[in-house]
């Protein structure tokens, strides 16, 4: 399990077990492998309404499109389900 569904705020996200997972909005689940698509930098841990890269200041939206380049590259997805009241890996 990566994560309970009320670990994941609406409009924000969180950093568990390695991957980025969101809930852009109520009930829509997201995830995402922390590289940036731009040069490779582990994206921050801290994720409010953007997922931010700390190397050239990209940001990705929390559906893993760009906000704000250098990055032109969306964000890799992560297969992921919701069984009841937990994210998983599919």
């Amino acid at each position: 399990m990566l994560a309970s569904t009320s670990d994941i705020p609406v409009g924000s996200g969180r950093m568990e077990h390695g991957v980025v997972v969101t809930q852009p909005t109520a009930g829509v689940f997201k995830a995402f492998v922390p590289t940036c698509t731009h040069a490779g930098c582990q994206l921050s841990d801290m994720i409010t309404t953007t997922i931010d890269c700390p190397c050239h200041g990209s940001k990705f939206e929390l559906d893993g499109s760009v906000a704000h380049g250098p990055a032109v590259q969306p964000l890799t997805p992560v297969a992921i389900t919701v069984r009841g009241s937990s994210i998983i890996t599919a």
